[in-house]
This record gives structure tokens, sequence and C-alpha cells, in this order.
């Protein structure tokens, strides 16, 4: 057979409609909950990729968002709280043909689950990590969680909180994540394609998704949602394009020093004075600067905060067994079991 034979009779790619990854589980978060349009754009962004359902999987801990793998018509995972990460890099490293969903909240990804989460970011397994963050616990009805805002009153906090919140993005960039990104659960077209860049990437994806909990946090980010104001409390981040924001074009953000500066158009200050945001940057320092953008002092970002390739951690692990097998044979599990647990030093 020639290779253009051999080309044209390629299995085609698997067509698959929202519909199809949909399964037959009733849908159990409150009325109102941000998640159901994550749930929704999860299914429309993997039906546009050409991935089988059968090579998809959904792997979550604890918490409102980690009912996930239930409402998927894919292969899926209900893990202990805080562990989704550890079980899903056993399963990539096992399967690399496998496309892996992590599924994760506020409470479980970055309390318990913390230092899982920082250790799978930093080895570059290619998992894609959805952050849901409403900024409070919704399962356990209403605590305070590590990205509550000081002053923040709940059940467990009613004082007001005194902790001061993890970022989550500054926290994936600092543990060099290969890309980084946030979007909002009501922005269902700038949802849809951040779902799709992220699966489409090689390596760790981070994704937060500022997400509202309409019955214990109702409302933390109407400053980002609400028509009336969020062009003035949001940037989109665009690769290779200046920092400008506002609902008139009219502001952005350029470096005074090291620091972040907003600034007004005009009275002496262009385009050409304003930051340039480069998402492929292998220095991940600007990202992060941008991830500790906060409202009300600056606008936040939302967007890719950054995207480079780098070896993946299967990858590496799967060349150095093949390595090992290549110049020391298969082996045997029944001769390890049997061996001596001796060292030599030399």
């Amino acid at each position: 057979m020639s290779a253009a034979t051999a080309t044209a009779t390629t299995t085609p790619l698997p067509t698959l409609t929202p519909k199809d990854l949909a399964s037959d589980q009733e849908v159990r978060w409150c009325p109102g909950c941000g998640d159901y349009s994550i749930l929704a754009q999860m299914k429309k962004a993997l039906a546009t990729l050409g991935i089988a359902r059968e090579k998809m999987v959904f792997i979550s801990g604890i918490g409102c968002s980690s009912r996930f793998p239930y409402y998927m018509n894919t292969y899926g995972f209900h893990t202990i709280h805080g562990r989704a990460p550890t079980l899903a890099t056993g399963l990539k490293v096992a399967n690399p043909e496998l496309s892996i969903w992590v599924i994760t909240g506020d409470g479980d990804g970055l309390s318990i689950g913390g230092n899982h989460l920082i250790h799978a970011i930093r080895r570059n397994v290619d998992l894609k990590i959805l952050l849901f963050n409403n900024e409070i616990y919704g399962l356990t009805k209403g605590q305070y969680s590590p990205t509550s805002r000081v002053g923040t009153r709940t059940k467990s906090s009613p004082q007001g909180s005194i902790d001061n919140p993890l970022r989550p993005l500054s926290l994936a960039i600092g543990a060099e994540a290969t890309f980084v990104a946030r979007t909002i659960d009501v922005d269902i077209n700038h949802l849809t394609e951040t779902l799709r860049r992220a699966s489409a990437h090689k390596g760790t994806a981070f994704i937060e998704v500022y997400q509202n909990c309409k019955i214990f946090n109702d409302g933390v980010f109407e400053y980002a949602t609400d028509k009336g104001v969020k062009a003035d409390n949001l940037l989109f981040l665009e690769h290779g394009k200046p920092l400008i924001f506002g609902k008139d074009r009219n502001k952005g953000v350029r470096l005074h020093g090291l620091d972040p500066e907003v600034v007004s158009l005009g009275s002496g200050i262009t385009v050409d004075d304003l930051l340039i945001h480069d998402e492929k940057a292998e220095e991940p320092s600007l990202a992060y600067l941008l991830s500790r953008m906060v409202h009300p002092r600056f606008p936040e970002c939302v967007g890719v905060f950054r995207a480079v390739q780098r070896p993946t951690y299967e990858d590496l692990l799967n060349k150095q067994i093949e390595d090992i097998r290549r110049n020391r044979g298969a082996g045997k599990l029944e001769d390890l079991f049997a061996s001596d647990d001796v060292w030599v030093v030399e």
C-alpha cells in the first residue's frame, strides 16, 4: 500500500455532539450555580476536538465541582479529598494516550490537595487541571476557603476571615505550569475557547474559573460579570497585544520600574508606552506579575497568561524505562521480588 493510499484510508476522527458527552445522571447542583455553565461549555468544547470518548477521563476529589465526572459520558474517577492529581499522574504515566482532566475546587485543590497540585504542575504532567474558584466551601455549607478574601464572613469566620488568600494563578506560575489561564463561568464564548486551548496544550494546563456560588457566596465576582462595570474591571489578555482595557478602551497598564501601573491614554501617554503581553515567554516573571493584579486596585486579567512547551513528565519517565529495557532487557517482576535488598557503594 502506498503512503498516499494509507493516508486516505486513515480512520476518521470521531464526530461528537455535546449531547453525546452528557451522561444519564441527574445533575445535582443548586439552581443558579456556575457549575452548570462550566459543564455545558466543557461538553461543547470537547465535542469539536475529534477525541474519542473512550480516550477522555475526568478525575475529581471532593466538593461540589467533584461531581463533574458523573455528568460526563466518558471514563472517570471520583477520588478522595485533594488527591485527584496523584491518581491522574499515575494514569497518565500508564496510559499516555489518554486525555485527562482533573476537576477540583479552591478548597479541594488548594487546601488539603495543595501539595499534590503543586507537584503535578512542577512535573509538567500532561493533565488539564480545571479549578473552580468560588472563594467558599460550598459542599460543607459555607465555610471560608483558601481563596476567600480578608474580611469574608462565614460560619467558620463570623468576625471576618483574617487569612491572606491564596491566588491560584500565582501558585501555578510559581510552580512553572506551562499553560496558565483564567476565565469566567458566565462568559461562555471565552470559557469554551479557553477549554479548547487547554486541551490542545501538551503539558500541564492550569485553568482557574471564576464560578459563582449562588447560595453561600453570591455575587463575589459581580465586578467581573456585571455588564455595566466589567469592562473597567477586566483586562482580556491577547498574545502580542498591549494591555488595554476600559469601556472606551482608553486605559492601559505599563511598567513603572518593576511595578504595574494603570494609566489613561492621552496627555502624552500612548499605546507604545503600554506593556505588551507575551504568553510564550520562557521566563514567567511577567505572567506572575499579571497574576498579582487584583481588583479594585487593578483590572483583573482573564485569558492565557502563559503557554510554553517543555518535555512532559510521562514522556521523560517512559523514555528512561525504554532506555533501561534496551540496555538490560525487560526483566521480570518475580526476579525483583526474589532479589536481596543490597546496595554496593564504590
